[in-house]
Parts: C-alpha cells; sequence; structure tokens
C-alpha cells in the first residue's frame, strides 16, 4: 500500500517553479492576502488528479498529514483522494467517517479551489443524502458555518449548497445566501453570486428574480453580476442600474 512518503516523493518530483510563483501571485499568497503563507509546487490541476487516480488507496492517516503541510497541492490532492474515497463507499458509516474527517480538518480547507472542489461532494452530499442530526438539522448545520468567523467555513456553507441544487432543491441555497449578503469579503460576495446565478438557471429562474428583486439594494456589486450572468443583457443592465 503507498504511504505518505510515497505521495510526496512523486508531488516534489512534478513541481515546476516557474509555474509555483504564478501560482502563488494567482493564490494571493503574500503577507495580509487570504491566502498568506500558502506554499506552491507549480502542478497544473490534471496532473494532481492523476496523481490522485494512482494513490487513492491512501490511508486517511496520510490524507491527514497531508492536509496538515503548508504546501498547497499536497492538500488539493489529499482532497482529490477523499473526494474519490467518499464517492467509492457503499455504506453510511465510511460515509460519515469521510464527512466527520473532513470536518476535523476544515483548518487545512483554506483556499477557494479546495472549497469549491470538494465541499458540494462531500459536504453537500453527505448533508442531503445521509444527515439525521435532529439537534442539529441540515439548514442549522450550514447557518452556523454562515455565521462563522472564517471566510473558508462561510464558503463551505454556500458551496456546499451546489448539490442541493443539481437535486432541484434552493431553499438551503437562498437561505443562506441571505445571511451572507452582508459579508464583507469579495470571495464571498463571489461565491454567492454563483450559487444564486446556479439556482435560477439549473431550477427555477423566477425564483431568484424573486429574490434579486427583493434584495438587490443589499446585494454586493460583485454577487449582483455574478448572479445575472446568465439573464439577457436587457435585464442584466436593467438590475446593474436600478443597483
Amino acid at each position: 500500500m503507498p504511504n505518505f512518503k510515497d505521495i510526496t516523493a512523486t508531488l516534489n518530483s512534478l513541481a515546476n517553479p516557474e509555474q509555483a510563483l504564478i501560482l502563488q501571485r494567482f493564490f494571493k499568497t503574500a503577507p495580509g492576502q487570504y491566502g498568506a503563507g500558502d506554499i506552491f509546487l507549480g502542478i497544473k490541476v490534471p496532473v494532481q488528479r492523476q496523481v490522485a487516480r494512482e494513490f487513492q488507496t491512501l490511508p486517511l492517516s496520510a490524507l491527514g498529514r497531508l492536509l496538515k503541510s503548508k504546501i498547497h497541492e499536497y492538500r488539493l490532492v489529499a482532497l482529490l483522494i477523499l473526494i474519490k474515497k467518499y464517492e467509492a463507499a457503499s455504506d453510511i458509516k465510511t460515509k460519515r467517517e469521510i464527512f466527520d474527517f473532513y470536518l476535523n480538518n476544515f483548518s487545512a480547507i483554506n483556499n477557494w479551489d479546495l472549497v469549491d472542489l470538494s465541499a458540494p461532494k462531500i459536504v453537500g452530499d453527505f448533508l442531503f443524502n445521509h444527515y439525521q442530526n435532529r439537534r442539529v438539522p441540515v439548514l442549522r448545520f450550514l447557518s452556523n458555518l454562515a455565521d462563522s468567523s472564517n471566510l473558508w467555513e462561510k464558503r463551505i456553507a454556500i458551496i456546499s449548497t451546489f448539490y442541493f441544487i443539481y437535486q432541484g432543491r434552493t431553499r438551503e441555497t437562498y437561505y443562506i445566501a441571505k445571511k451572507l449578503l452582508s459579508d464583507k469579503h469579495d470571495l464571498i460576495h463571489k461565491a454567492v453570486g454563483w450559487m444564486l446565478r446556479e439556482a435560477g438557471k439549473r431550477v427555477d429562474r423566477q425564483e431568484l428574480l424573486n429574490f434579486l428583486n427583493t434584495h438587490k439594494s443589499l446585494m454586493p456589486r460583485t454577487a449582483l453580476r455574478y448572479a445575472i450572468e446568465h439573464l439577457p443583457e436587457p435585464e442584466r443592465r436593467s438590475y446593474l442600474t436600478k443597483k
């Protein structure tokens, strides 16, 4: 069975210093920026997916070690493997173990790409299909995340609802979006707008328009722009002008 040393040696061998510099600028890793302290090897995502396939039998203990690393690709590959394990699990007990493991490693899921690729496929799926906590129902679970002072937990709250949207359910998306309208961070504005757009495009356009008509005066411009991207141009102009 492959181990922690095997996968880190493989990833280190694929490092591209020039690409790493580009990624460190793109993911805002300078002091004071949202990705401060993140280290990149410079490995493109398709290559990381290939590594994840090769090492998908890696145990959770090794994934935990990867997630504790400051190297971005270590964490991303660990999450890609975790998704594979979750999707391959045939019983609720294993899925719950992976869900709990994910929750226990929230601190490692600390950039937008890490959140976006993993939250719907693990948190969203588990909450929609398997979560049965009567004391903390699904909507309250997501609401608690949205109330967090941590940027990434708030993004997980809204992005997790992407799975719900795919299933044709939007209640959670609109509820969390409303809670996050007053958030100050651009990455939350983008996430909220993105999920609103998807809810309107994939499920119910009129429901989105009703939400926009009620809340457009409170919506950050970035969130509004993202939410209306799929609307006809005259309609987009109307919303932006009124805003």
